[in-house]
Order: structure tokens, then C-alpha cells, then sequence
């Protein structure tokens, strides 16, 4: 989405930035399990319980409760304290930085989702005061410092891939990378926005976009210090393409189809989103 105020919202950027924020940290369950089947093994009564009472419950838990919690104070203490004191007076960016590794760590420490908690921080702060002009200066911030990690992350990845990280592909893991694409994510999506409001052409949007999934790298990393799995190297080499393609095919995609909705949606007379 636009910066805040700015009136470039819609549905669909509203939902895949609203995508964007919560997946890393909701997959992280998942990563997890696949770690304790990796060490446990298959038999339900060795990880059930307690996959579902501490990755699933309190994890989520936490980072939806801790990341409210340090939103809400942040909040008050950049807008609700007295002039002097307040954050939002020093017209500093770098305290986007700040609430983000403050969120993160205090989260961590509770054993929850830090990646959640960031994101559910980050409402919390906006919500304690919508209006006011500081948030242009955080998101300017934030935005850059993303694209400033972005690239260098980029670079690395085009480094590896120079590197032969795609060398250990066959045919069946090029087409696991491409299902990955265009099969999982579209129908996942469609499902997911099964009886809403959304005129199809939106909901294909939102199913097609939105992989560039560099965050697959850390979980993958994650999941190989934290148990041993079979043929790694095959598992990179599939993320990597799935990256790969995904980076080349959406990033080429996303302006063109996004102006063509834009247009429809005036020609139809439809107003941006208004975010509460």
C-alpha cells in the first residue's frame, strides 16, 4: 500500500500487504512441525501434544498478546506523553527501527512469535493514533531501510545462484517449484477468499501475487539446524527456484496488472478503501 494518508489502499493491496505481514510469522508453525516429525518421527503421540499446546497455542499467543501489548505502549509513549517526552517530537525514523527489534526480542524471550508480534506492534502503534504526521516519517523509514535489505539480500541470493545452489534440480523438483507457483498459492487463494465480496478478477490478483518469499530462506536455514533432513541441498535448490521465478514473473507482472485493475475500478466508479 501507499504511505499512510495517501489514499493509494484498495482491497487487494490491503490484503496482500496485510499478507505480507502475518505469513512469515504463521508459518512458522508449521516449520515446526516438520522439525519434530524430522526428530520424533511420525507417530502422533510423540509430538502432538505438544506441538499443538506450544507451537500452535502459545506461540501464536504470545506474539498476538506480547505484539498488541508493546504496540499499544509504543503508542503512548511516541503520541500520549507529555510534549517533551514524546518519541514522536524527535522526527526520528529510526524508531520504526527501534519497536521492531524491541517487539521482536521481548517476544522471543516469552517463547512466541516474534515475526507476529512485529506485525500485530506495528497496528497497535498505528491505531493508538492514526492521524498524526509522524507515521509519514516511519513509513518513509521503514521503507527505505526494506528496500536497502532487499537489494543486498538479492545480491546474495544472485550470488548463490551463481554459485550452483540450482545445480542439484531435476525434473521433478522444477515441477514441485512450479506447482508451487501456480497451482498451491492460486488455489490456496481462491479457497481462502471463497464468499467474499471481491469481484474475480481481484481475487485472481490476490490468489497470483504475493510469493517472493525470501523469508523461505530463513525457515529453511531454521528447519536445518534444527533437525537433519534428507537430500538439503535438493530442498534448497527448490526454494531457490521457487524464489527465482517467482522474483522475475511477479516482478514483471504486479505494475501492469495492478494499473489495469486501478483502471477498471474507476471505469466502475469504485472508491479506495478507507482503512478504519
Amino acid at each position: 500500500m501507499g504511505p499512510p494518508r495517501s489514499g493509494e489502499e484498495d482491497e487487494v493491496r490491503f490484503t496482500l500487504t496485510a499478507e505480507a505481514g502475518l505469513n512469515d510469522g504463521l508459518a512458522f508453525p508449521f516449520v515446526n512441525l516438520a522439525v519434530a516429525l524430522a526428530t520424533v518421527g511420525m507417530a502422533p503421540e510423540d509430538w502432538l501434544g505438544h506441538w499443538v499446546g506450544m507451537d500452535v497455542l502459545w506461540k501464536l499467543g504470545a506474539g498476538l498478546g506480547a505484539g498488541w501489548g508493546i504496540g499499544r505502549l509504543l503508542g503512548w509513549l511516541t503520541f500520549r506523553m507529555p510534549n517533551r517526552a514524546k518519541l514522536s517530537r524527535t522526527g526520528d525514523g529510526f524508531v520504526a527501527l527501534g519497536a521492531t527489534f524491541l517487539a521482536y526480542g521481548l517476544t522471543e524471550i516469552v517463547h512466541g512469535y516474534g515475526f507476529v508480534a512485529v506485525f500485530v506492534a506495528a497496528l497497535g502503534m498505528r491505531a493508538a493514533e492514526r492521524h498524526h504526521r509522524y507515521h509519514d516519517r516511519l513509513h518513509d523509514f521503514a521503507e527505505q531501510t526494506e528496500r536497502l535489505l532487499m537489494m543486498v539480500l538479492l545480491v546474495l541470493f544472485g550470488g548463490a545462484v551463481a554459485g550452483g545452489v540450482l545445480w542439484p534440480l531435476d525434473w521433478a523438483a522444477v515441477a514441485a517449484a512450479l506447482g508451487f507457483i501456480f497451482v498451491v498459492r492460486p488455489a490456496a487463494g481462491m479457497l481462502s477468499l471463497l464468499r467474499t465480496p471481491q469481484p474475480m478478477a481481484e481475487r485472481a490478483a490476490i490468489a497470483f501475487f504475493g510469493i517472493r518469499g525470501l523469508g523461505s530462506f530463513y525457515y529453511l536455514a531454521f528447519a536445518a539446524n534444527a533437525a537433519a533432513f534428507p537430500e538439503m541441498d535438493r530442498l534448497w535448490a527448490v526454494v531457490s527456484l521457487t524464489v527465482l521465478i517467482s522474483v522475475g514473473l511477479h516482478g514483471v507482472t504486479v505494475t501492469p496488472a495492478m494499473r489495469w485493475l486501478d483502471t477498471r475500478r474507476r471505469r466502475q466508479g469504485v472508491l479506495p478503501l478507507e482503512i478504519a
